[in-house]
């Protein structure tokens, strides 16, 4: 049953008490969100369409596109229009919808990190058997289970949240809603909710990051058993993006669902909401065709510059 106060919707604060920040925002939202629309659109052409990235890092990583697109989708259109006008509310279906998608595809990324942190261990320190061990199958199978636990997480923690008695005034502080913003703007006992985040936090983001941090635990042991200088530029190529690509989302959804109570976490927290939203999914195909000569290389043949140099 949803809560009663469903037709009068809410209102998305953001940062509308600072009207100058929200005019430099908006250019930097628009750009973030084109960029994130070409790169990642093209990382997943890419891994479609070249042959020789029919590899399950590229299988993974175009998944890691896909979740990108549909999460920035769900909000920066909506933030935009917020951002450059003075309507900022949303309905309450709107906002079902887009807590709905904010937690299924959040809970899919911090999942399907972790199958990407496993696919680079096994790449790095079990390469003889890698072909053996990561094969077609178990993609598919891993990608299925990140998406199906990031729905069933959805589908548990969404009714609860907009179940809430919430404050008349119905003020979002924040860009979107989000689980922590909605339980702040509740003026019941919101002791189940937040005890029922709090289990979410440590199963959804503390247990795979601890998964990705014992595997790059195991990474650096092989890599500091090679003697090739070779060996450990190839092994650091492999794994160095997706571990920036870690760092930059975990530090972010882990300042906003895990910082204390008080006014001064709750400003800085809209940063980080906003970087998470639009900066990483921004960054993660720049930071995966920068420093990806396999991508470049791919990039070359799409456009045909590669062929073209071979024959002259």
């Amino acid at each position: 049953m949803l809560n009663h106060s469903a037709p009068a919707g809410f209102l998305l604060l953001g940062f509308s008490e600072h009207p100058g920040l929200e005019h430099i925002l908006f250019p930097v939202v628009l750009a973030s969100y084109l960029l994130t629309l070409v790169g990642n659109t093209l990382i997943i052409l890419l891994s479609t369409l070249d042959p020789r990235l029919h590899t399950p890092m590229y299988f993974f990583l175009s998944n890691l596109s896909f979740l990108d697109l549909c999460f920035t989708t769900s909000c920066v259109p909506q933030m935009l229009v917020h951002l450059w006008g003075p309507g900022k509310t949303i309905s309450f279906l709107g906002c079902f919808a887009q807590l709905f998608v904010f937690l299924a595809l959040g809970t899919t990324e911090c999942i399907l990190l972790a199958v990407m942190a496993f696919d680079r261990y096994v790449a790095v320190c079990q390469p003889l058997h890698y072909a053996a061990i990561v094969h077609p199958r178990l993609c598919r199978q891993l990608a299925a289970v990140a998406w199906t636990i990031g729905l069933v997480e959805s589908v548990v923690q969404t009714p609860p949240t907009l179940r809430l008695p919430f404050c008349p005034h119905r003020q979002i502080d924040d860009f979107v809603c989000e689980v922590p913003a909605l339980i702040r703007l509740s003026c019941g006992d919101t002791t189940y909710n937040e005890i029922q985040m709090a289990v979410a936090s440590v199963l959804i983001l503390v247990v795979p990051l601890g998964l990705i941090l014992v595997s790059y635990g195991a990474i650096a042991r092989a890599v500091l058993r090679m003697s090739s200088a070779t060996a450990w530029k190839k092994a650091l190529g492999t794994c160095s993006s997706h571990l920036i690509v870690v760092t930059l989302f975990y530090s972010s959804v882990i300042a906003v669902y895990l910082q204390p109570k008080n006014p001064y976490a709750r400003e800085r927290g809209k940063f980080f909401s906003l970087f998470y939203a639009v900066g990483t999914p921004c960054l993660n195909p720049l930071i995966y065709t920068l420093r990806n000569k396999e991508v470049k290389r791919a990039i070359r043949r799409l456009l045909g510059e590669e062929r073209e140099s071979g024959e002259s």
